[in-house]
C-alpha cells in the first residue's frame, strides 16, 4: 500500500506535487498537514478501490436520490402525470384519479430506493467502524507514548535536581491507562445519569 509516508512530503515552495526525498522530513506545519491530507486521500482511494460493482452502483444511486435533481425530476413527472390524467384537454386518461398505477410505480421505486440507501449506509458504517478502530489504536499508542515520556521526564528532572516529588497529579498521569476500566466508568456514569432522569 503506497502511502504518503513512502511518497514523501511536498516541497515548501514551488510545485506542491513535488515530493521531498525519503530522508527529508517536513520542515513546516504546511508540509506536515499536506502530507497528512495526502495520506487520508490515498486511504480513501484504496477503500473505494475495494468496493464491489454493486456497492459502487448503490453509492451512485443513493447520491442521485439525495440530490435536488432527483426532486425536480419527480416534481415535473408528477405534475405532468396528474395533468395528463385529470385535464379535459386529453380525452383518454390512462391512470385516472386516484392514480393507482402511479402509486404502484412510486411504491416500487421506494422499495428499490430503500435497498440502495441501506446498501450505501452499510458500506459507510463499515468504513466508519474501520476509522473508529484506527482512531482508537492511534489514541492508545499516543497514550502509551505520553506515559513513557512522562517517566523519562521524571528521570531527567531527578538528574537535574528538579523538585517534583510532591506532584501527585503527575504520578497519576504516569500510570498506564486501562481502556476496560474507562469503559466500566463510562457505563457506571451512564447508568447513574439514566437513574437520575
Amino acid at each position: 500500500m503506497a502511502t504518503l509516508e513512502q511518497a514523501g512530503p511536498v516541497q515548501a515552495s514551488g510545485d506542491q506535487d513535488q515530493p521531498l526525498s525519503d530522508h527529508q522530513h517536513p520542515r513546516t506545519g504546511d508540509e506536515l498537514t499536506a502530507r497528512n491530507v495526502r495520506t487520508i486521500v490515498e486511504l480513501e482511494r484504496q477503500a473505494k478501490a475495494l468496493l464491489t460493482g454493486g456497492q459502487r452502483l448503490a453509492a451512485h444511486v443513493a447520491a442521485f436520490f439525495g440530490s435536488m435533481t432527483f426532486v425536480l425530476i419527480h416534481c415535473a413527472w408528477f405534475g405532468v402525470w396528474i395533468f395528463v390524467n385529470t385535464s379535459s384537454v386529453f380525452a383518454h386518461h390512462p391512470d385516472p384519479f386516484p392514480f393507482a398505477f402511479l402509486s404502484f410505480v412510486v411504491a416500487l421505486e421506494a422499495i428499490f430506493l430503500s435497498a440502495f440507501i441501506l446498501i450505501n449506509q452499510n458500506q459507510e458504517a463499515r468504513l466508519t467502524g474501520q476509522r473508529s478502530h484506527l482512531n482508537l489504536q492511534v489514541n492508545l499508542l499516543i497514550e502509551q507514548e505520553n506515559t513513557r515520556m512522562l517517566k523519562l521526564l521524571r528521570s531527567i528532572a531527578a538528574k537535574v535536581g528538579a523538585d517534583i516529588e510532591d506532584d501527585a497529579h503527575l504520578s497519576a498521569l504516569e500510570e498506564a491507562t486501562h481502556p476496560e476500566r474507562l469503559l466500566d466508568q463510562l457505563d457506571e456514569a451512564t447508568a447513574a445519569m439514566r437513574g437520575q432522569s
